[in-house]
């Protein structure tokens, strides 16, 4: 009887044993449920594309202000840094060689005067005598000769006194316009107007507007050249020339540090041709300066709607990986499968990217844990709403 429930015992732990791996079987085979994965869809958008050209400021109107004539340096009569007035005098270089030309010339202008007289008396002389045929024929004309030379001689003195005076006036160097005017380049007592000394003393800038030059690509000016003839075939538009107006108003200029300076542009120039050598257009754009914070010589950028990219497929920048210049994403079919699909990319926009081929409006893709799915994996989408930075997109 003991051996018999012995030998029950073991018959008992074995189909003990045998369960309890059968039912750690069941458990190993229970697949796991598909890991939650957050999704967006594919936003399409009406996107003005913008691009950024870097330029450099200029005033308005930017003078030289040249020494014309060579001469010692006598005074400076300015703050340097400050503004000027049209007429007020600047500078002023030695004048004494200039007076003692004038002097010169006016002696010059004084004989030619005598001998003018002279001439003019003795043909008053010689003229009736002529009638009287007390003088010959040929002195007569010798007589006028004479008289014609010394008035030419009168109004070639006359010339060279004027002359002088303007070289005179040239000492005294006015401001030609209302503006600031900069650092002096020549020092009181120094020789100017010839090379290598400073011919350019200063420069006077009318900085209230200033102008900001910047180049457009062959293919950026094309783009939007394309985009004016467009309007220019819609009802209402009857020239180029107005669209172009419209179109270019309200650039924006970001400045060294990063700022946008709070006054729009618009451009007034575009250059008449393409440089060869550059492959690059000019055009010019001005910006209203009332406070005096962009001065000549700044670099800064020049933010320009190009065109509008009607009905973008756009997708945050995180959803997009790159390898070796190629970029893809990984969508969530309606059976929530995930598959890998090659995308190609056009420009970003803020934290978002425009994608010009491999998605459709309202796919859904990966937003985050991308490196955690692959393709044919089974997963349970979460739909989530991106919020973008970019005050462009208008999230749905």
């Amino acid at each position: 009887m003991k051996k018999f429930t012995i030998h029950l015992l073991k018959i008992s732990i074995i189909v003990f044993v045998i369960f309890s791996f059968a039912s750690c079987g069941n458990e190993k085979k229970a697949a796991p449920p598909p890991p939650k994965i957050p999704v967006v869809k594919v936003l399409q958008e009406d996107v003005p594309i913008y691009k950024e050209f870097v330029g450099q400021v200029y005033g308005k109107v930017d003078i030289p202000i040249r020494a014309r004539v060579s001469g010692f340096l006598e005074g400076i009569h300015f703050n340097e840094g400050r503004r000027v007035h049209k007429g007020q005098l600047l500078y002023t270089i030695d004048q004494q060689p200039y007076l003692a030309k004038v002097a010169q010339e006016m002696s010059k202008l004084a004989e030619a005067k005598t001998g003018f007289v002279k001439a003019q008396s003795d043909l008053e002389r010689i003229e009736p005598l002529a009638k009287m045929n007390a003088v010959s024929k040929s002195d007569l004309d010798a007589a006028r000769a004479q008289f014609d030379a010394a008035k030419a001689y009168v109004d070639a003195a006359n010339a060279s006194v004027r002359l002088s005076k303007i070289e005179l006036s040239y000492c005294f160097i006015k401001s030609p316009i209302n503006g600031i005017i900069g650092k002096t380049e020549a020092k009181v007592g120094e020789f100017v107007g010839k090379t290598p000394n400073p011919v350019i003393l200063n420069t006077v800038s009318q900085i209230n507007d200033v102008r900001v030059e910047f180049f457009l690509s062959e293919s950026d000016y094309l783009m939007l050249a394309r985009s004016y003839e467009e309007k220019v075939k819609k009802p209402g538009k009857k020239s180029i020339k107005k669209i172009n107006q419209k179109e270019v108003e309200n650039l924006e200029l970001i400045l060294a540090d990063g700022s946008v300076f709070k006054y729009k542009g618009k451009v007034d120039f575009i250059d008449r041709e393409v440089n060869p050598t550059t492959g690059a257009i000019l055009i010019q754009a001005s910006f209203p300066n009332p406070d005096d914070i962009l001065r000549p010589g700044l670099f800064a950028k020049v933010k320009a709607r190009l065109y509008v990219d009607k009905n973008a497929l756009l997708v945050p920048q995180r959803c997009v990986s790159e390898i070796q210049g190629k970029h893809s994403v990984y969508v969530v079919s309606p059976d929530s499968l995930i598959h890998f699909v090659s995308v190609k990319t056009g420009p970003t926009i803020g934290d978002m990217w425009i994608i010009t081929h491999g998605l459709k409006k309202n796919d859904q893709v990966v937003l985050e844990g991308i490196q955690q799915v692959k393709e044919g994996m089974k997963v349970n989408p979460e739909l989530q709403i991106f919020q973008s930075k970019s005050n462009i997109i208008n999230n749905k």
